[in-house]
């Protein structure tokens, strides 16, 4: 049974959803304006507003700034007290004021354009005096807000905040931001775990099991077991990986000879082994194990594909990846 509790809460997401559509409609040339001066921008972006548009500006500069776009917050109110000498030439400002006459806001114009700065401006009211102003504006204008006294700013919100991602996202595909480069930017953490790359936390030099492909099956097992990775890479006379034998390798191996004594780590192994660059990610390398089902993978030296590594699941394990 549909409560009214349930009710409200899908008419607000109903409201919502509408102001998201509505916005989507509205996207036109003034996006692309707008998104021209924030890559031409050679300083800082600087985000302003006060009140819930404030709230939501913080939160869009946290976005442009963990995407590759230098940005900073400044408080409306705080700004004409002294904080506006975060601001400098070469800036290029984004005002959030749903109404566009927010006192706070409109005494920062003065300034702004002694630097000659770029001004965007969020507003659901572009003919406003702060849209006027603006080199774009840019209009999140809601049919109507979610709070049934239509005081409370929740769609317009919603859509802000909307709107600050699309910035961001448009901007981060243009300037071909990768996942390396938001790797970069985000070393602490959940997050930042699992953009550790393979190379940070995989067994390197002594610590690499290797045989050769002839190696006895004492050899075989005594490398396998004295450096503790459940594996050992294979390799020619050349040093290349020719394959790697595993625990389980060996008990397959063992089941099926007829006579233990005359294998070699080229009966037991397995061909093509799974390797991974040590470039890469370590959620690609969780992400490789978890699909064929495998504790350990290979790195190799591109162009000798001579063993450089291994990266282990315990080592993901350890470093708070999985």
């Amino acid at each position: 049974m549909t409560t009214d509790r349930q009710r409200r809460a899908r008419h607000v997401l109903d409201v919502e959803q509408a102001a998201l559509t509505a916005l989507r409609d509205r996207i036109d040339p003034s996006f692309d304006r707008a998104l021209d001066l924030l890559l031409d921008c050679r300083g800082k972006v600087i985000v302003t507003g006060i009140g819930k548009s404030g709230i939501v500006g913080r939160k869009v500069a946290a976005t442009f700034a963990s995407t590759g776009t230098p940005a900073f917050f400044l408080h409306a109110g705080e700004g004409s007290h002294g904080d506006l000498g975060m601001l400098v030439r070469g800036d290029v400002v984004l005002a959030l004021s749903y109404s566009g006459e927010t006192d706070e806001v409109l005494r920062l114009l003065p300034l702004l354009r002694r630097l000659a700065a770029p001004l965007i401006v969020v507003t659901g009211a572009p003919a406003s005096t702060l849209g006027r102003a603006a080199d774009v504006a840019l209009d999140v204008g809601v049919p109507e807000e979610a709070c049934p006294l239509g005081l409370a700013p929740t769609a317009s919100t919603t859509a802000m905040m909307a709107l600050g991602d699309a910035l961001a996202v448009a901007l981060l595909e243009e300037r071909g931001f990768t996942a390396e480069d938001y790797a970069l930017l985000h070393p602490g953490g959940s997050l930042g775990r699992r953009l550790l790359r393979v190379e940070d936390l995989m067994h390197r030099d002594e610590q690499v099991p290797v045989v050769a492909v002839g190696a006895s099956l004492e050899d075989t097992i005594g490398e396998i077991t004295g450096k503790r990775l459940g594996m050992t890479a294979v390799v020619d006379g050349g040093g290349a990986v020719v394959g790697i034998v595993t625990d389980g390798d060996l008990r397959r191996g063992l089941a099926r000879a007829a006579d233990i004594r005359t294998l070699t780590a080229g009966d037991l192994m397995t061909r093509a082994p799974k390797t991974i660059a040590s470039e890469a990610l370590a959620g690609q390398a969780v992400a490789v194990m978890e699909r064929h089902a495998i504790t350990a993978l290979l790195v190799l030296e591109p162009e000798t594909r001579r063993p450089a590594g291994v990266i282990h699941l315990h080592d993901l394990l350890r470093a708070n990846v999985v």
